[in-house]
């Protein structure tokens, strides 16, 4: 597991978790109940976007942040259409009507081929307004907060990385 970076910012901190502690989380603290539902059906849907999201989207979308390769841009494009299509259907979130645990999982990998300088969300008008109503939900200025560093992720390209280092690295992130 990459390290997270974390924040003084409570929010963020817990925005920032991964799946499995968010998770945890979620189920040993009292919550507003539409991020990790009681509803039975409602936390199954959660439970079966986040292994799919993560053997999907997350492959496909941290990628765009290394290499923009029209083969990894393929595959993300299939993995928008699957998610459309199994998850997001035609509800404003993936669980129901209230943004959940699994939209929160979902924009964060989505935001990082956008960090990347890909606009993945064109062409795509679920894709849009979805994205929209998860940043409403949350709050414009933490949504921002938190994907900052992402955004800011063409600033990391002046960063000098060691050639032998990025050589090593490239083949890992293609898997």
């Amino acid at each position: 597991m990459v390290p997270l970076l974390k924040t003084p910012s409570e929010q963020r901190a817990k925005w920032e978790s991964s799946v499995s502690r968010s998770q945890g989380e979620v189920r040993e603290v009292q919550h507003t109940y539409h991020w990790y539902s009681s509803n039975l059906q409602k936390r199954a849907r959660v439970d079966e976007y986040k292994p799919w999201q993560h053997t999907t989207v997350r492959a496909n979308a941290s990628k765009m942040l290394w290499v923009k390769l029209q083969e990894a841009l393929d595959e993300l494009n299939n993995s928008l259409k699957k998610f459309t299509e199994k998850f997001l259907q035609d509800k404003p979130f993936i669980v129901s009507s209230e943004i959940s645990l699994a939209d929160l999982v979902a924009i964060r990998e989505f935001m990082q081929p956008v960090g990347a300088g890909c606009h993945i969300f064109e062409g795509w008008p679920k894709l849009v307004t979805w994205h929209s109503q998860v940043e409403e939900a949350v709050g414009k200025e933490l949504f921002q907060e938190v994907h900052e560093w992402i955004l800011n992720a063409q600033d990391l390209r002046k960063v000098q990385i060691d050639p032998q280092m990025k050589e090593e690295m490239k083949p890992k992130m293609l898997k």
